[in-house]
């Protein structure tokens, strides 16, 4: 990744941190997930520009964290069968986990 800084208008994707000390080479999840998630058209044309499509799509597989409908666009956009989606898979246990079994 070349990029240096996140262009200032992506701060309002990034609103619980601050923004100025994002430290991109160590975030790149981080600031994918934001993207995929809330991005514009020119959000994602920057994100097109400046990450591999090999990183944007072990985010969207590797990471939970994105609605049903934003993992299920990305998953069209990035032909990825909806079963690689992690937060696309349904849970495994059949059974709801109780924390205090008494």
């Amino acid at each position: 990744m070349k990029i240096q800084k996140l262009p200032l208008a992506f701060k309002k994707y990034f609103w619980e941190v601050e923004f100025e000390k994002i430290n991109l080479a160590n975030r790149k999840v981080y600031i994918l997930q934001r993207i995929l998630e809330y991005g514009d058209e020119d959000a994602v044309a920057w994100m097109w520009n400046n990450f591999k499509k090999r990183e944007i799509k072990n985010t969207l597989v590797n990471y939970r964290g994105y609605s049903l409908k934003t993992a299920n666009f990305w998953a069209l956009i990035l032909d990825i069968p909806r079963k690689d989606v992690l937060c696309l898979k349904k849970h495994s246990s059949k059974e709801p986990r109780t924390f205090w079994p008494y």
